[in-house]
């Protein structure tokens, strides 16, 4: 009775491993997204849209190949974190969710020397009010990612002459586009997280395509690459 079983037993781990093996891996998302998000206290509005409308990031790019997007914020007090990569929005919805927005300095300069150090990543999205950070310093890391070929895609909430500045510069430096949004259009800001979306996981053309579809925004931004 004991070697029936043993045989039953091993028969069913034998039949296990056979189905595991024609399961197919999963195959590496197109493009790779790093989503930066300012979560000092003034920004928390802003957090709130956009942690409803993240999900087109990942819509945007379901028929390119998918989309592996990694959250970074910064807050408080010398506090930055980086979420593991994510390929669902519902994955990425929770992790934002589980962030509440704490008063405190801009950590910019951390955010991109995190991007430097991910290896391959397709686009930088960051989302910010303000810069109060030495701009020689991030001038000097945008360089960098230039030359990795990150480009980095600033999505500036109001009108801080500071922020601008720096947000450009960086823009200019990585190859990427600075623009501005308004804090009370979701709308704005899906179609931006859209578009970069569309630009991590198909280049400069699914870029063109997604704006041509969306118009606006998205449009736009197809023309500020680089400048």
């Amino acid at each position: 009775m004991a070697n029936e079983l043993d045989r039953v037993k091993k028969a069913e781990v034998e039949r296990f491993l056979d189905q595991a093996k024609a399961i197919p891996a999963l195959a590496p998302a197109a493009g790779r997204l790093i989503f930066a998000m300012d979560a000092t206290a003034s920004r928390e509005p802003s957090w709130d849209h956009a942690c409803r409308i993240q999900g087109e990031m990942f819509e945007a790019t379901a028929a390119l190949g998918g989309l592996d997007v990694q959250l970074v914020f910064y807050r408080g007090f010398n506090e930055c974190k980086a979420s593991r990569w994510l390929r669902r929005a519902e994955d990425l919805h929770h992790a934002m969710r589980a962030v509440s927005c704490v008063g405190g300095e801009t950590q910019i300069a951390r955010v991109l020397r995190h991007a430097k150090a991910e290896g391959k990543v397709n686009a930088l999205v960051f989302v910010g009010d303000a810069m109060e950070e030495k701009i020689d310093t991030l001038s000097a890391l945008a360089g960098e990612l230039g030359l990795l070929g990150v480009p980095v895609f600033l999505f500036q909430e109001g009108d801080d002459p500071v922020a601008e500045r720096a947000f450009r510069q960086i823009a200019r430096l990585t190859n990427g586009a600075w623009c501005r949004f308004d804090a009370g259009s979701a709308a704005d800001l899906r179609a931006l997280l859209g578009a970069v979306a569309s630009f991590a996981a198909g280049g400069r053309q699914a870029l063109e395509d997604y704006g041509k579809r969306a118009g606006g925004k998205a449009l736009a931004l197809t023309h500020l690459m680089g400048q």
